[in-house]
């Protein structure tokens, strides 16, 4: 009997989508990846059309907890049963590794290749220098990452420790004009899309790097090359504002 999957959760879309193709039925707007995916929108991961979600008919239906709305997921495991809602909210690169492999081998994955290269990717622990850094995710307001983030732990193993980690909101505010001493200032884009005339400008005196936001945030296929792609941005987007 085949699976009738739906993913609320971008990352996820692409990681069921290489792995295990032909079972998704639904994704989000946001689901970019795979960019030939043929499947039933959702609108978004904040608004999704949960009247769509069960017309659908999912034996599943892949969630994050903080990507998706607590009200959601409770309307979810409500109208179609707790068993077929799986939720995900990993804050560490080895939590993710090990929540994917979970879900696909309940999907019915048992060689995953980009899911065993990104094990073997980010199994060494980082011995270099490391740096401080500032990493936004929001302008007006400005927001910057803080504690117990995915990609918080992402950039600890690529040697760049960020300036909100002990912060007691997950996502603070801050204001630009006490930015406090960082070595860096990181900019990825997305959620918010930083770019080279968006973002930096509001830095002065400080290192800026450009960054793919999905590779920093997205736990998925992305990860098999994310440490690579990234640690190339820190050292060569990295430019004196």
């Amino acid at each position: 009997m085949s699976q009738r999957v739906v993913s609320l959760v971008p990352s996820l879309t692409e990681a069921i989508a290489v792995t295990c193709p032909g079972i998704l039925v639904g994704a989000t707007d946001w689901c970019t990846h795979p960019a030939d995916l043929v499947v039933t929108r959702l609108r978004g991961t904040k608004n999704p059309d949960l009247d769509g979600v069960r017309a659908l008919r999912p034996d599943l239906v892949v969630v994050n907890r903080e990507e998706n709305r607590p009200d959601d997921i409770d309307a979810l495991r409500t109208a179609l049963g707790a068993d077929r809602v799986w939720i995900t909210d990993p804050e560490t690169v080895p939590a993710a590794l090990d929540q994917l492999r979970k879900l696909l081998g309940r999907l019915g994955a048992r060689r995953i290749d980009w899911l065993d290269a990104a094990e073997t990717e980010w199994r060494a622990p980082w011995t270099g220098d490391r740096r401080t850094a500032l990493v936004p995710i929001w302008r007006r307001p400005w927001m910057a990452l803080g504690r117990d983030t995915f990609a918080g732990d992402l950039l600890s193993r690529l040697g760049v420790d960020h300036c909100f980690a002990l912060d007691a909101e997950r996502y603070p505010r801050f204001d630009v004009e006490s930015v406090p001493p960082v070595d860096l200032v990181v900019l990825p884009d997305e959620p918010y899309a930083f770019a080279a005339d968006d973002g930096p400008e509001a830095f002065p005196g400080h290192r800026c790097a450009l960054v793919s936001g999905r590779h920093l945030t997205w736990y998925g296929p992305s990860l098999a090359e994310a440490r690579e792609i990234l640690l190339r941005q820190l050292a060569g987007s990295a430019h004196e504002q």
